[in-house]
């Protein structure tokens, strides 16, 4: 097991003036970080970042996302369809520099978009047919995906790890898998636990997001991430524990993420209780 922090709690392109922060995780024992990619024009960028990285003794994974309709791979649009194949391979080659291990994410519709329906066969299989396309990419870059069910408030396409797990025996590619994340089974699972039993099983649970229930300092609310912690030690599971959390200081990521009031007095917070939360959780188990 590795324990990891997502860098979404300060930005959403990663500069070198977060570079600093990187010996702070370091320091406090973190062996990762998430970066996210959502600007996948540059990357030379990413292979900076990567070095940087490296020099600090951490390795990372990625987050993604479909960023607007022409790129949307449940669109009824062919050319749209495409256009996500194009993003991802972007972001699949930006992550690879980089040396991403896992890239997850929700990349198969873009967030927030709804018809107002519940998620049709076509739609499943547009997005399946993007995801048959860049998982071999993703292979040959070394790269794991883990395809992110969120909560009906924010996609509609895949919310809990029952589908899932159904979808990513769809797209039926071995670097293609799924995620678990504590937040969102907080709100979509009837058994947030018992839904890990239903993903590991599928031999395809690639990554792990720690997150509370209001997205604040893992442990100071009542999403049971202790419990899915030890659950998952049970199981023998060995990737990633990544932290997710997310502040205010970027008005447009605070509006992506509904953050309206502040859930923690530092982000030190965060990074020093969360890591010593997932270590102390994993060792006692």
């Amino acid at each position: 097991m590795k324990i990891g922090f997502n860098l979404l709690l300060w930005t959403g392109h990663v500069t070198e003036d977060l570079y600093p922060l990187f010996s702070k995780l370091k320091a406090v024992g973190y062996d990762g970080v998430e970066i996210p990619i959502f600007d996948a024009s540059d990357p030379a960028h990413f292979a900076a970042v990567g070095r940087v990285l490296k020099d600090n003794g951490l390795e990372c994974t990625a987050v993604t996302v479909l960023p607007d309709e022409a790129h949307n791979a449940i669109s009824p649009e062919a050319a749209h369809r495409q256009g996500a194949i194009d993003h991802l391979k972007k972001v699949i080659d930006c992550a690879h520099q980089a040396g991403v291990q896992t890239l997850c994410g929700p990349y198969y519709q873009v967030l927030g978009q709804f018809t107002g329906k519940y998620p049709t066969e076509t739609e499943l299989e547009h997005a399946a047919g993007v995801h048959r396309a860049i998982a071999p990419v993703a292979e040959a870059a070394g790269i794991r995906c883990g395809i992110e069910a969120l909560n009906r408030f924010e996609s509609h396409l895949l919310n809990t790890m029952e589908q899932a797990a159904a979808y990513v025996k769809r797209v039926g590619h071995p670097a293609f898998g799924t995620m678990y994340d504590t937040f969102h089974a907080n709100i979509e699972e009837k058994d947030p636990l018992g839904a890990i039993d239903t993903v590991f099983a599928s031999g395809k649970l690639n990554h792990i997001h720690i997150s509370e229930n209001d997205r604040g300092t893992p442990g100071r609310g009542h999403a049971p991430c202790r419990e899915a912690i030890r659950k998952l030690k049970g199981l023998g599971y060995d990737k990633w524990l990544t932290i997710e959390a997310f502040g205010g200081s970027l008005p447009d990521l605070a509006a992506a993420t509904r953050v309206w009031r502040d859930f923690f007095s530092s982000p030190e917070e965060v990074y020093t209780e969360g890591y010593r939360l997932i270590r102390e959780t994993w060792d006692a188990a």
